[in-house]
């Protein structure tokens, strides 16, 4: 059965840190990728950062290239998103989802989790 499970978002200032986490299902722990998208308010989901199955491969997007550190922990089947130097326009709803092929688009991605919400106050 597949499963997603995100938490750790909420309301942070400029130049502060959160850490996601995406508790995951033993069949979707073990997904080609696990990645991290956002949605911000009136636009469309983007790609944040994503991590292979054997952790040894990383991709970050552009715009967090730095601040952002994507992880995993096999014993605790979840995956991590430490943010850092959050901005504002970092702000919106963190989606994890699994990849059984690909690793940046949308479409590569077969199963969602629900979301949580990561607010940066200016």
């Amino acid at each position: 059965q597949e499963h997603l499970a995100e938490s750790g978002g909420g309301l942070v200032q400029t130049g502060g840190s959160l850490r996601l986490s995406c508790s995951a299902s033993e069949r979707t722990f073990g997904s080609f990728a696990l990645g991290w998208f956002r949605q911000a308010p009136g636009k469309e989901r983007e790609f944040v950062a994503t991590i292979r199955r054997s952790g040894d491969f990383k991709v970050y997007a552009a715009s967090v290239e730095g601040r952002f550190t994507i992880s995993k922990e096999n014993a605790k089947r979840t995956v991590y998103l430490q943010m850092d130097n959050l901005k504002p326009e970092d702000t919106g709803v963190y989606f994890c989802a699994a990849a059984n092929q690909g690793l940046r688009h949308q479409s590569d991605y077969h199963y969602w989790g629900q979301g949580t919400q990561v607010t940066v106050s200016s």
